[in-house]
């Protein structure tokens, strides 16, 4: 079964010495009553609530699964009265507005909790989180009725919430997509069509489910641009907005999945159904962006919590294994064997998904904030700002952690060795589970491409400039410090390399697109090295100020970007060079030369 503890001191660490969170939700002007301790009492709480209820269910999920017969969908046992509990305690409603019955918590305090949901059992933790990312669209971009017919049950929990995208024959590609929508004479519109892979589309753990269906009206374009966005809810609402009858629209069946076994993927089947329509008609896409982006900053947070998980259990395991004599003499003679952990390439191992975890909690927790602060600042700039840089490294934020999470599992798998290979150390399942988080929410191949495609190369780099001028005033603040010149001379070297790559790409692009493509992956991955240098640096910084006499905390906190700077940040060098290598040697093989016979 394993273990996992939250790891609330490095919360606080990054909460409150590494983004002073306090003093920047003050400056927003609608969070000063949220403390230090405030803080502190939830991610407690949290911690308690996941470690005691979610953790215990995790590995049974996983072998059990979700059961679907004559259309209905179990959850594992355990799942509902878990969901119970959670919504009881007032987890659902953590962020909602207070008018809609919610407790008004910043975003950054929400995705805290979501890495825990996730660390804990990332299947159970996707029914709620997903529905935040309904509650999310349905806020900005529906009409007022709407808005108080659905959010209030959306953030109690009461009601959870899907987004229907992907059809058999489109997935990314939603320009593809065949979904109709008519004018209902009744009122509201008719909605038919197919949805495949749509997660908790189907369950027994809320009273409905509200479904955000993209669809097409009888007088769309073609392309995304003749996209609509809908509200089709399992059940509809009565007069009085609680549940009425029955939709027509039923699931057809559910995946058999390599991994987030318990979590009902399904495919959905729309029968001329009852939907609403969200903003205006054909702008669907853009409402359901707002789902999507907080959905992708969400799977980068799956890629976080089970980085976490897994160092635990590797941890835990490295210190306790008996295996073999340390090559520079024993260190526990009284034993047959020294413990795992005293071998240089096993230390290897732990040190890269400490690094990886630790740097990926700054960056979600840091992007969370400057998420808070495009929305709510009272200062204009502040917010143009933080918006530019969010939109950034949304892209970046899903795609590097979900990579490190996938390497960092595979990781905790080797540690384990053939322990690790069967089920019941549980270690395998987090392979398992990491691996759609590199899949699903958008390729980390699409999220390449979204980020040097459109992210840098569209405005010119000017959000690059604005992420690159900040981390120039922090090497020009810190440079002269002999303690911090191993973090800062680095990072300066590789903000500048990226800079010149993507004013290199951009040129070249233009005289042939698929220069960006064929890049893409590795400039993501350095891009997400930069900010990781960026965030370590500042992490090494704050530690370095506790004088010389480090307790175990800070000092581990510096060996460890020490680790990540000396071992890690060189790989971009392999990086840039490839990406500099360009699409000739990608396209010079025809098509039918793929094939050998």
């Amino acid at each position: 079964m394993g273990q996992y503890t939250a790891p609330q001191r490095d919360i606080q660490f990054v909460f409150h010495e590494l983004l002073e969170a306090e003093r920047e939700f003050a400056a927003l002007g609608v969070h000063g009553d949220v403390t230090r301790e405030l803080m502190d009492q939830v991610f407690a709480q949290a911690a308690k609530f996941t470690e005691e209820v979610l953790f215990p269910l995790n590995q049974s999920g996983d072998q059990h699964g979700c059961r679907f017969e004559a259309g209905r969908v179990t959850t594992p046992p355990g799942f509902k009265e878990a969901y119970q509990a959670f919504c009881e305690a007032g987890w659902a409603a953590i962020t909602a507005e207070p008018e809609y019955g919610g407790q008004g918590l910043p975003h950054t305090m929400g995705f805290a909790l979501e890495e825990l949901l996730y660390s804990a059992n990332l299947a159970w933790g996707m029914y709620p989180c997903l529905t935040h990312g309904a509650y999310g669209a349905i806020r900005v971009h529906a009409s007022d009725e709407q808005k108080r017919t659905y959010l209030p049950k959306l953030a109690s929990g009461r009601w959870t919430g899907t987004m229907c995208l992907t059809e058999p024959h489109a997935g990314t590609d939603l320009g593809l997509l065949r979904t109709r929508a008519e004018a209902d004479p009744s009122g509201g519109y008719r909605i038919t069509g197919t949805k495949i892979f749509v997660s908790a589309g189907e369950h027994d753990l809320s009273e409905n489910i509200v479904h955000l269906v993209l669809a097409r009206l009888p007088d769309a374009p073609a392309g995304t641009k003749g996209i609509s966005l809908f509200i089709v809810p399992k059940f509809l609402p009565d007069a009085e907005g609680n549940v009425g009858e029955r939709n027509q629209l039923h699931c057809g069946s559910i995946e058999h999945k390599m991994g987030i076994n318990g979590n009902a993927t399904c495919v959905l089947n729309f029968e001329q159904a009852r939907g609403f329509l969200v903003g205006e008609p054909h702008r669907g896409l853009l409402a359901m962006f707002v789902m999507m982006n907080s959905a992708r900053i969400g799977v980068g947070i799956q890629g976080l919590g089970l980085n976490e998980v897994a160092y635990q259990n590797s941890v835990a395991y490295a210190k306790e294994r008996l295996q073999s004599r340390s090559l520079s003499g024993p260190k526990m003679a009284d034993k047959a064997a020294d413990p795992i952990i005293v071998h240089a390439d096993v230390r290897r191992m732990l040190l890269t998904q400490r690094a990886y975890a630790e740097g990926g909690r700054a960056l979600a927790y840091w992007v969370s904030l400057l998420l808070d602060k495009s929305l709510k600042h009272p200062d204009p700039a502040v917010r143009k700002e933080s918006d530019e840089l969010v939109s950034l490294f949304t892209p970046v934020l899903k795609a590097f952690l979900t990579d490190n999470a996938f390497a960092c599992t595979n990781l905790a798998l080797q540690i384990f060795g053939g322990h690790g290979y069967i089920r019941e150390s549980g270690v395998e399942q987090y392979v398992r589970d990491a691996r759609i988080g590199m899949i699903y929410e958008g390729t980390n191949s699409i999220q390449s491409l979204d980020l040097l495609g459109r992210k840098v190369l569209m405005d010119a780099g000017a959000k690059l400039r604005v992420f690159a001028a900040l981390v120039k005033r922090f090497v020009e603040q810190e440079g002269s410090g002999q303690d911090m010149v191993e973090f800062v001379e680095p990072l300066g070297r590789v903000g500048a390399k990226l800079e010149k790559l993507a004013l290199e790409l951009g040129v070249a692009a233009m005289t042939n697109r698929d220069e960006v493509g064929a890049a893409s992956v590795d400039f993501l991955r350095c891009m997400g090295h930069y900010v990781f240098a960026y965030l370590w640096a500042r992490m090494a910084k704050v530690a370095l100020r506790e004088g010389p006499d480090l307790d175990p905390f800070y000092a581990a906190k510096l060996a460890t970007a020490r680790f990540y700077f000396q071992r890690l940040l060189p790989e971009t060098e392999g990086l840039l060079q490839s990406a500099r290598s360009g699409a000739r040697n990608l396209f010079e093989l025809e098509a039918d030369a793929f094939d050998r016979h």
